[in-house]
């Protein structure tokens, strides 16, 4: 049996909020295409405010959107965070039991997170992301349960957050022998947390980064960024959106264009998926320029429905040519 990959990360439902104005976003104070991290009173604000507005709910979170991605490919996979003991708890269970995923999740006191994305008409996305729970998971969260019969773990870089939490994982997967995989997340969390992420990558093998991500790192545009971020990480990848992605592993570099889409209705979770579609072509041996566009094609299939999942339709289809 093939080792699963792990995805550790915020675990969260999504609040969809489509056909939003950059008024309404500057009325909530909310810089377009970030994540902001607010508090409960705050949540509770802008949950009142959108009250009656159109309304979506999935699951959510970064690494849990690419976790159950890759489960739809038939890729062996696990998910650990934390969850609170309630309804939004119960419904981020349920979704991924239902996608075959094994379950690694911690309860907290706290409610489940929740992350308010809004969607403006051009599908670029701002979210609002209370963490709840999932801003209580710690250290002595860690289970060794969680490696078992594990070969890949994909982290989210916005459990940066926690830094003693995100290092201390980073670590014992390196240190077990397992490759171990980060997402950047946001420009705005790296700028916040340039630190920690520079520390993170002395346990990281795959690193993914778009240009914004790339540039706040390392202060070069994309090429440049790659050599330097390859230097640092077995498989670097440096995405520069509608233009396509560039991965780098040792003198090795792959540049591919990106999938062209009829259109885009919403781009939340298009890395994550960028990244599932990579690492289910990399688990199935493919070269890193395949592995790039198998990422650039389940990219453009969730850009053009809003939210962060596929019809089983689409899924069946992508089983049959990725």
């Amino acid at each position: 049996m093939n080792k699963r990959i792990l995805g550790v990360g915020n675990a969260l439902v999504d609040a969809l909020y489509p056909g939003i104005t950059d008024t309404l976003l500057a009325e909530l104070s909310l810089p377009k295409g970030s994540m902001q991290l607010i508090d409960e009173a705050r949540f509770r604000a802008v949950t009142a405010r959108m009250a009656g507005s159109e309304r979506h709910r999935t699951t959510g979170g970064s690494a849990c959107n690419t976790i159950v991605a890759l489960a739809h490919l038939g890729v062996p996979t696990a998910v650990a965070g934390k969850v609170g003991p309630d309804a939004d708890g119960a419904f981020f269970a349920d979704s991924f039991a239902a996608a075959g995923v094994r379950l690694d999740l911690v309860t907290s006191p706290q409610p489940t997170g929740v992350a308010s994305a809004f969607i403006t008409p051009d599908g670029e996305r701002t979210f609002a992301t209370f963490l709840g729970a999932a801003a209580t998971m710690g250290v002595g969260d860690i289970r060794d349960a969680w490696f078992d019969g594990v070969g890949t773990v994909y982290i989210e870089g916005y459990l940066v957050q926690n830094a003693d939490f995100v290092l201390t994982l980073a670590r014992r997967a390196h240190d077990a022998g397992l490759t171990v995989c980060l997402d950047m997340a946001s420009y705005n969390v790296v700028e916040a947390a340039r630190d920690t992420f520079d520390r993170l990558l002395t346990y990281t093998d795959i690193l993914f980064a778009n240009e914004e991500e790339a540039r706040a790192f390392t202060g070069q545009a994309p090429a440049e960024a790659l050599h330097t971020l390859a230097q640092r990480v077995a498989i670097a990848v440096v995405k520069t959106g509608k233009h396509g992605a560039m991965a780098m592993s040792g003198s090795e570099v792959a540049e591919r264009p990106a999938a062209p889409v009829p259109h885009v209705a919403d781009t939340t979770a298009a890395g994550d998926y960028f990244a599932a579609g990579f690492l289910s072509a990399r688990a199935a041996g493919h070269d890193l320029g395949r592995c790039v566009e198998a990422g650039h094609t389940l990219a453009g299939e969730i850009v053009q429905v809003v939210g962060t999942r596929l019809s089983d339709d689409v899924w069946q289809r992508l089983r049959a040519t990725l």
